[in-house]
């Protein structure tokens, strides 16, 4: 009998026993035969709730931070340990790190539960119009889930979406469906955004009657059109993004935080007010941690910790932008025997709901901010801008209200000075939340690491501190793991490994 590990949410099922007229088989208690496992639209909302579990441990952590310790907002600090040295380093980072196997897997592993998902609820037989309302929107879940895990694997290890060469450039593997033994190559960019695409699109007829609410946990026809607003971005179908994020922002359902007291609530406490999709968080189900910025020493009466942000990355915040006082924190650091006073990024200080102990023991958690209207007025900005000169009163408008919003005024640009406007305010508002190398990748711009704060507590030299990359830097996509290169033939490396 075919089985199904089920590893995706506990408790689903914990025995299942089958007969014939000679003997009995049972399952083991972590396992259920796979014709057995959509049975009803309960079985769906169990398989909706592992995929939501399993999302969340996929915000974060490492998922977030490594792209960000690679590009140019960081320092490594003498005490960092080389922990996700590698990346930041550039020249050894190869396919046999640790940590890009753990991610490649990680989206794999879940894309897997998925596909099976998709699959099996069309097996499933709903009992009425609730029932078949419930399976539309579990559907709709997977299906958005499925270009999400997508879109993050084509932009970390495929070159950036250009229409001249996108279908020619190669990909990530597209698998649709839930088979072990596939090994297959890697399809084109054009191919995984197309099905990136197709993807929403199913979401968001699944998901219509799903309305969007301010710190929703849950997929809703915001958080696919927010998803769609990104990938449009990316894709440079500058039309279709500007539509979808402004749809959002004209929605004002998610108006922009004005005052540093509410943003450092928004950030420190996990408020709601700017959040289209936000991660769910509990003491019992803690998301993933982001102690590499802070991490404080309670014999020390100080911060340790392995990045520190540039000079550069701080100043680029103008005194008043009431991100300055929220994203940054100005402490007490000791590294080594050497103890200053600078700024840390506190983007993810831990909320205090969610200490496993006091202030000093803080396991820097907080709930993962997926979809965020500021990122909204960022593609509305740079969408509008890239259509030309007739698109930048739209882009001013958006890029002056995020501006007002956050205490820095309005300005007046075009052309060439309004782009680079725009970049450093999607910089400024996205600031170490994984964007940054996505960014550099495709804006096609190389890069020297910004001016340090102080020296003498960091690592220094080339591959530190003057780190610099040519713009399309072989590195800027990650390797096919090593493993997934030997095991499957069919794969070919990124150049640079």
């Amino acid at each position: 009998m075919k089985k199904f590990n089920i590893y995706f949410t506990a408790g689903l099922v914990s025995l299942v026993a089958t007969t014939s007229c000679k003997k009995l088989e049972l399952n083991p208690a972590n396992q259920i035969a796979i014709t057995q496992a959509f049975q009803s639209v309960k079985d769906a909302q169990s398989w909706d709730t592992g995929m939501y579990g399993t999302f969340r441990a996929r915000q974060n952590g490492i998922y977030t931070y490594f792209s960000d310790v690679q590009a140019d907002q960081l320092n490594a600090s003498l005490d960092f340990g080389n922990r996700n040295g590698s990346p930041h380093r550039w020249l050894d980072f190869q396919a046999d790190d640790q940590t890009v196997p753990t991610m490649w897997a990680g989206y794999y592993g879940a894309l897997a539960n998925i596909n099976q998902a998709i699959a099996g609820f069309k097996t499933i037989t709903p009992n009425g119009a609730a029932e078949t309302a419930a399976l539309n929107q579990y559907t709709g879940d997977m299906y958005l889930a499925r270009a999400f895990y997508y879109h993050k694997l084509v932009t970390r290890w495929a070159k950036p979406y250009e229409t001249a060469t996108a279908a020619t450039d190669p990909g990530v593997p597209l698998i649709l469906t839930f088979d072990i033994t596939l090994l297959p190559p890697r399809a084109s960019v054009k191919a995984v955004y197309d099905q990136i695409l197709a993807d929403i699109a199913q979401a968001k007829t699944l998901l219509a009657s799903v309305p969007g609410a301010q710190g929703s946990k849950i997929f809703t026809i915001d958080v696919a059109t927010a998803l769609e607003a990104r990938v449009k971005l990316y894709m440079h179908d500058n039309a279709g993004a500007y539509a979808a994020a402004q749809s959002l922002i004209a929605s004002n359902k998610y108006p922009l935080i004005t005052t540093a007291a509410a943003l450092q609530t928004y950030w420190y406490n996990d408020g709601v007010q700017e959040s289209i999709y936000q991660s769910a968080a509990s003491l019992t189900e803690l998301p993933p941690a982001m102690a590499l910025y802070l991490t404080y020493k309670t014999g020390n009466s100080a911060y340790d910790p392995d990045f520190i942000p540039t000079q550069g990355i701080y100043d680029l915040y103008p005194v008043g932008d009431i991100r300055k006082t929220t994203y940054f924190s100005v402490v007490p650091v000791q590294i080594v025997t050497t103890k200053v006073t600078i700024p840390l990024v506190n983007k993810y200080p831990g909320n205090p709901a969610l200490y496993t102990g006091a202030f000093s023991s803080s396991n820097y958690v907080n709930a993962p901010k997926v979809f965020r209207i500021g990122e909204m007025y960022c593609i509305a900005a740079e969408a509008a801008a890239a259509q030309g000169a007739g698109g930048e009163p739209n882009a001013l408008i958006a890029l002056n209200a995020l501006r007002t919003a956050r205490g820095e005024g309005v300005i007046a640009a075009a052309g060439v000075a309004l782009t680079q406007a725009i970049r450093d305010e999607r910089t400024r508002e996205l600031a170490f939340e994984g964007f940054r190398l996505d960014d550099i990748s495709r804006w096609h711009i190389g890069f020297t690491r910004l001016t340090p704060q102080n020296t003498s507590i960091i690592y220094t030299g080339p591959t530190y501190n003057l780190q610099t990359q040519p713009a399309d830097a072989p590195k800027l996509e990650w390797p096919i793991p090593t493993n997934d290169i030997t095991v499957n033939k069919n794969l070919v490396q990124n150049p640079g490994y």
